[in-house]
């Protein structure tokens, strides 16, 4: 039986770090599509997760936000399967709108016509959405939402098998120190009080591996779902901000304490975002292994 052929887009961000070796591990033969900053396979650049794995994975060289080299790129891996968890801003504040909608709206859009319209392998598209897209006030999720939108354009009205994957709240080892709990477990090894918000922001946390291990159970022949859907990716639990940072001070045990209501709430943030974990369960079998506490140890180590 012939390998199913993966492409992954962002294949050297937080999350693709981790999906690649997975894949690998589990039979896929896996391409990865990254910036022309990571052409030398023994680059400084390129990611310790990814250079263990460089001998049994393919890669090709592109810019989704240019067309040609898109069509390049997904022609040169003929894929079965993407996953495009390629995105640009995800921890700016202050990304610029020609950014925002070069790299998430055009590139996505130039992806799905890539696959779709000039080639003719692929059989499924995955795309990473986030939580509040559509709601929260940033150029980032407003970006999102619109290249969600197209993707359910093409979804219902051309059929194309596009299947949204919304990952909740992300964490684990080797995520950016701009995130929450890398900048708090940074603030709490060096035993230093940690300037937030109220953090009353209630949200459903996810380690790293078990959003690998949705994101892979979206693939199984098993799994049936309609062109425009989303599986959401989560735990089905909330947890606050404040709760968070509380545990990774009292797991580090070194001193110091969050100090919430030092920093203002961004415009335009959503209180609460959580899963629904029952749906998805039903939807792909697939549920989260990993507890808040054993991953918030793992990332400590």
């Amino acid at each position: 039986m012939a390998q199913t052929r993966i492409l992954v887009t962002g294949a050297t961000g937080f999350i693709g770090r981790a999906l690649i070796p997975y894949l690998v591990q589990h039979g896929f033969a896996v391409t990865a599509l990254v910036r022309e900053a990571y052409a030398q396979a023994d680059t400084a650049r390129w990611p310790p997760e990814l250079t263990a794995v460089r001998p049994q994975i393919d890669v090709v060289h592109g810019r989704l936000r240019n067309f040609q080299l898109t069509v390049r790129a997904v022609r040169e891996a003929a894929p079965d399967v993407v996953l495009h968890l390629a995105a640009a801003g995800v921890t700016d504040p202050f990304l610029a709108v020609d950014t925002a909608v070069r790299h998430n709206l055009t590139g996505t859009t130039n992806l799905l016509r890539a696959c779709f319209e000039k080639t003719s392998s692929t059989r499924q598209v995955i795309v990473a959405r986030t939580p509040g897209e559509r709601t929260s006030m940033n150029v980032y999720a407003a970006s999102k939402a619109a290249a969600w939108n197209f993707c359910e354009l093409y979804g219902r009205t051309h059929q194309w098998p596009i299947h949204g994957a919304m990952i909740f709240q992300a964490y684990g080892p080797g995520q950016s120190p701009r995130n929450l709990i890398p900048a708090a477990l940074a603030a709490a090894r060096a035993a230093q009080d940690f300037p937030m918000t109220a953090g009353s922001q209630q949200r459903d946390w996810i380690y790293v591996s078990d959003v690998v291990a949705g994101l892979t159970a979206m693939l199984s022949p098993s799994v049936s779902l309609t062109p425009g859907e989303t599986v959401e990716l989560g735990s089905g639990q909330a947890t606050s901000l404040l709760d968070v940072v509380q545990l990774v001070y009292r797991l580090v045990g070194r001193g110091g304490r969050p100090l919430p209501g030092t920093l203002p709430t961004r415009p335009g943030e959503v209180d609460t975002q959580v899963a629904n974990a029952v749906q998805t369960k039903e939807r792909i079998g697939w549920g989260t292994a990993v507890t808040l506490e054993q991953g918030m140890k793992n990332v400590i180590g």
